[in-house]
């Protein structure tokens, strides 16, 4: 029986459009800009790969990418737009790899589908195992919005054009820091029903996980432009290295 909360059952065909409805797609460019700063020349590990939303960019820049992906499916989208780009079935919790990357990095809300902290330092692990020496590792992870919660269960609208409308309901599981959504998305007279599940995780916790594996934060920024990353941000993106370097 699949999954309810699959992202590879419920996410692969809607992807693309959706990414491009948030501005994933446009920004790619920008996102593959400030990832070749890492590995200009070298080698990079994409962790949820998905369709290549953002690998085919960077390697398009001379960068020798390849990813792990859980989505047969997503990886089969990937196929459709590049042949350059070497990928596995895998999990971003716990893998292994016999290369060392320049950069490993994780994008959009990836990191935080690892719905327990032990899977979230398993996947900080893996990562600083797969890491040449000098290597860098790079999360975007999105800042937890807790406000609007009444009895642990809070529904927002998310994005709304003349065409599309986003509904998110959350149920919110604190002992876990869990979130259990759905998100339902209204064009034109159908609706879409897309559930899936996170772990919210702040940056001070990501960063005494990423101590936990030999990781110390080098660089926080707010967005791929590289703007301050402060009280009103809503997405942070975090570079670590080797603790020691």
């Amino acid at each position: 029986m699949p999954d309810y909360f699959a992202y590879n059952e419920n996410w692969s065909s809607i992807y693309e459009q959706f990414t491009s409805i948030h501005g994933r797609v446009a920004e790619a460019d920008e996102t593959a800009a400030f990832l070749e700063r890492y590995c200009s020349g070298g080698s990079a590990l994409e962790l949820g790969i998905g369709d290549g939303r953002v690998a085919v960019p960077l390697s398009d820049r001379g960068v020798r990418v390849e990813g792990i992906d859980n989505s047969d499916n997503m990886l089969k989208l990937l196929e459709k737009r590049t042949d350059l780009i070497k990928t596995w079935n895998g999990d971003i919790a716990n893998f292994r790899s016999d290369k060392r990357y320049n950069l490993i990095y994780c994008a959009y809300n990836t990191f935080t589908v690892l719905i327990t902290r032990e899977a979230q330092i398993g996947c900080l692990r893996s990562s600083a195992e797969a890491l040449h020496d000098e290597g860098t590792l790079v999360l975007e992870i999105p800042v937890p919005d807790m406000v609007g919660f009444v009895s642990g269960q809070k529904t927002t609208t998310t994005f709304m054009d003349h065409e599309n409308t986003f509904i998110n309901a959350d149920v919110h599981d604190p002992l876990n820091q869990n979130l259990v959504s759905t998100l339902l998305w209204f064009s034109g007279t159908s609706v879409r029903s897309l559930p899936y599940r996170s772990r919210y995780v702040y940056h001070q916790e990501l960063d005494t996980m990423a101590e936990c594996v030999g990781l110390k934060l080098a660089e926080r920024w707010g967005d791929w432009a590289r703007g301050a990353f402060n009280e009103e941000s809503r997405r942070h993106i975090s570079v670590y290295r080797r603790a020691g370097l």
